[in-house]
């Protein structure tokens, strides 16, 4: 799948910068991005993204200092300089693309008030899907990220075609800072939709008995609303475990995931079967219901001669059992790798806590800025002096 990636804001612009170094190292370049901000320096400090790509929107508000936490004016410097994001998406080629993603983190102030502003403008304008990956701020970031995230995400989900929601509370270790976390849950975000927008594309080991390609991940995505993706790997350990791990090892693993006998048969089959279970039911990108899911995607990705029709359809047949739909796609992505990999994609999830509980935060926060602003009383409110002007 050829992706077209926006990095919206501080941490949509590391994110897609950590895609394009991975792309650079793929046996199959498939991945080109820009990123677009408000602050200069977040701009700047970025390694891989060539510096033409990289755009400065707001200058004449804000001077290049960004947005802070007010979605309100990034969404309005969005609106207004639209035309210089699409005159530089349309200069780096969209002819072979076969989707836009935007990612952004929900809680600021220019990658939450842009983003929504940014995917209607692509879906008018081009024929080809535009999804998102929002990221969720943790409670622990404060009242105005929350009630930031809640009111970009009940706007986003009505601009995208789908958006995929990575919640950062789910996934901070305890006692460890959201901002000392940040590079360790960017990893894992870039590891899972590596492997899921890179499916289908032909390399070295050639293509797999049952091709996930653009349109089964674009069929799984169509029924909008939020997603959530799991992922599980694998390691294969055989004489030739010191070949080149490829792909997929170019991430650390935790010990936990290691270590795997290769099986053949059938157990080859229970062996993909398995960690299909896992990465369905493990830690998702949003914790979620999985039964409420109305669509899934099952990709397994990996060496050749590790992959198993029997195992992908066994997996496929028990996904469809545990979500309310029937449309369940999925198979193989063969790669160059020491380890195999499980992805599995519910679209369109019906039940999400942590959705439920930032949107009941962003109430309380509305209302409480409301009565705030009803009794403020400052020591300049007496009547006995005219102002000089009114």
């Amino acid at each position: 799948m050829r992706v077209f990636f926006i990095g919206f804001g501080q941490a949509g612009g590391k994110i897609v910068d950590m895609f394009i170094e991975q792309d650079k190292k793929a046996p199959v370049r498939s991945f080109r991005g820009i990123a677009v901000n408000t602050a200069r320096t977040d701009l700047m400090g970025l390694r891989n993204i060539e510096l033409k790509d990289r755009i400065l929107i707001g200058q004449t508000v804000v001077k290049g200092h960004g947005v802070g936490t007010d979605n309100v004016t990034g969404a309005k410097i969005t609106a207004d300089e639209i035309d210089s994001i699409i005159n530089t998406i349309d200069s780096r080629g969209t002819h072979d693309i076969d989707a836009f993603v935007v990612i952004a983190g929900l809680g600021g102030g220019t990658g939450s008030g842009g983003t929504p502003v940014l995917c209607r403008h692509l879906k008018r304008i081009y024929r080809e899907p535009v999804y998102a990956v929002g990221i969720l701020p943790a409670p622990e970031e404060g009242r105005l990220y929350s009630y930031n995230a809640a009111r970009s995400l009940s706007t986003l989900v009505n601009e995208a075609d789908n958006t995929f929601i990575f919640d950062n509370s789910a996934w901070k270790n305890e006692g460890e800072s959201v901002r000392m976390a940040y590079e360790r849950l960017n990893d894992e975000i870039v590891r899972r939709f590596g492997v899921l927008f890179r499916a289908g594309e032909v390399g070295k080991t050639g293509v797999g008995e049952m091709v996930v390609d653009s349109s089964e991940i674009i069929n799984t995505l169509r029924g909008g609303g939020v997603s959530s993706v799991g992922y599980a790997i694998s390691e294969k350990v055989t004489k030739s475990s010191k070949q080149k791990k490829g792909f997929l090892g170019g991430f650390s693993v935790k010990k936990k995931d290691n270590a795997e006998e290769v099986l053949t048969g059938e157990d080859k089959s229970a062996k993909i079967i398995g960690l299909v279970r896992r990465a369905m039911l493990g830690r998702l990108t949003l914790p979620c219901d999985y039964t409420t899911a109305e669509r899934a995607l099952v990709l397994i990705a990996g060496p050749s001669d590790e992959m198993d029709r029997k195992g992908v359809e066994k997996s496929k047949s028990w996904v469809e059992e545990n979500i309310a739909g029937v449309e369940v796609r999925g198979g193989d992505y063969p790669l160059e790798s020491s380890k195999i990999a499980a992805v599995v994609v519910l679209a369109s999830i019906g039940d999400a806590p942590r959705i439920r509980e930032l949107l009941e935060i962003a109430k309380e926060t509305k209302e409480d800025v409301i009565k705030s602003k009803e009794r403020r009383v400052t020591m300049f409110d007496d009547d006995s002096v005219d102002p000089l002007f009114e």
